[in-house]
């Protein structure tokens, strides 16, 4: 059974709005399934579309099973089938020989900015960049799925 292993933490806006990026790609990003134990999202960037199912997380893993379709099935799902979905900006930030990936999200989570990074087993040492703040993985709050039914903006900080 594929795995995947990602760790995620905040990110501190104003030290990252200083540093030296490349044009991210932005996500539409639908759930046909948000359910505690599983979810099934798809996915579409301007010319790929994807979709994926994910199990339930322990620690920082959990299942992952994740295909390429057609970005046209990818449009038609999203508007006939997603029963919520995001919108978000990736960034994509080598560190320490590690890939990070850096969502800004849009809408009606704007003004939250995660950092993701995926290991190879859980206990694996990594880099962590300046910008990197509070780790948050394990947090349902800032799961995908969970932001497109409470979104950040109606968080009370």
């Amino acid at each position: 059974m594929p795995l995947e292993i990602e760790r995620k933490f905040l990110v501190d806006r104003e030290k990252w709005n200083k540093i030296e990026k490349s044009t991210g790609e932005h996500f539409r990003q639908g759930y046909l399934l948000t359910d505690p134990q599983k979810t099934i999202r798809v996915r579409k960037t301007a010319d790929k579309g994807f979709l994926t199912i994910k199990g339930i997380s322990t620690g920082a893993t959990r299942s992952e099973f994740e295909y390429e379709i057609p970005v046209t099935e990818a449009q038609e799902l999203l508007d006939q089938f997603a029963v919520s979905e995001l919108s978000k900006i990736r960034y994509k930030i080598s560190f320490g020989g590690k890939l990070w990936e850096v969502d800004e999200f849009l809408g009606d989570n704007q003004g939250l900015i995660i950092a993701e990074i995926e290991l190879e087993s859980e206990d694996e040492d990594f880099g962590i960049p300046g910008f990197v703040g509070r780790e948050v993985t394990g947090e349902g709050k800032y799961y995908n799925s969970n932001l497109t039914l409470k979104p950040f903006k109606s968080w009370d900080l």
